[in-house]
């Protein structure tokens, strides 16, 4: 069964948790901090693209992050 891949590296989780003052981050912590970041990504994704069809756009722009951001 072939392992599911998250486009985003567990790696540079690890070290945002270090950052906030983590010793040592095992690879499970690091690869769910990667899920939850994923999904709040996708989450936030959804909303600014909402956003900028509504406003008349195809393309999303910062000000579709920024409010989309607000919202979560």
């Amino acid at each position: 069964m072939p392992r599911k891949r998250s486009i985003i590296a567990a790696a540079p989780m690890a070290d945002i948790l270090r950052m906030a003052g983590a010793e040592r981050v095992s690879d499970d912590a690091a690869k769910a901090m990667a899920e939850v970041m994923m999904d709040k990504a996708s989450e936030l994704s959804r909303d600014a693209v909402r956003l900028a069809k509504h406003a008349g756009r195809k393309t999303v722009k910062r000000v579709d992050i920024d409010l989309a951001r607000k919202n979560i």
